[in-house]
């Protein structure tokens, strides 16, 4: 590194690292649903022709454009969340009581999950997308993406301990 480049923010790569862990799993759960259910690949390009006939694109009926984009919108989602959660958890260590505002971002992203999937599932093509398997996604997601965060700051355990005694 020469003297005038800067070091990547910890709390952006971390955010993106764990972005990247949680759309990762929701991806492999996905896919192994759509292996099962013997249509590899079916929810991702289902998600992208919905996705972008919703804003108007003219992506055509290639379904590894819809697979490709829809990965990339995906990915970037996950990413954004995950910076997020990642500064909220930061945060956190010098104020105790953001753990409530890192709550209420995994409450309100669920939400925004829970509601777009009830809305695309009114497409004929994710008709056969469930709440559950949407559900189940985002907790492993959220697993996942909270082990890394978790093994990444030790004293969050007793952060949340404090935050939740009340005692700030």
């Amino acid at each position: 590194m020469d003297a005038t480049s800067k070091p990547a923010n910890p709390v952006v790569r971390e955010g993106i690292v764990a972005g990247i862990i949680g759309a990762t799993s929701v991806a492999v759960w996905f896919f192994i649903i759509d292996m099962i259910a013997g249509h590899p690949l079916q929810t991702p390009a289902a998600l992208g022709h919905g996705f972008f006939s919703f804003f108007g694109s003219t992506m055509g009926e290639s379904e590894t454009l819809h697979v490709a984009g829809y990965t990339v919108v995906h990915y970037l989602a996950f990413c954004a969340l995950g910076i997020g959660a990642s500064a909220m958890v930061n945060v956190s260590e010098k104020v105790p009581a953001a753990l409530a505002g890192l709550f209420i971002l995994f409450v309100a992203s669920q939400l925004a999950f829970y509601g777009a999937t009830a809305i695309l599932s009114m497409s004929a093509a994710l008709g056969g997308m469930t709440w559950w398997s949407v559900g189940l996604a985002n907790l492993i997601a959220a697993v996942a993406m909270g082990r890394y965060v978790y093994r990444r700051h030790p004293n969050l355990r007793h952060t949340l301990e404090y935050a939740l005694s009340g005692k700030e």
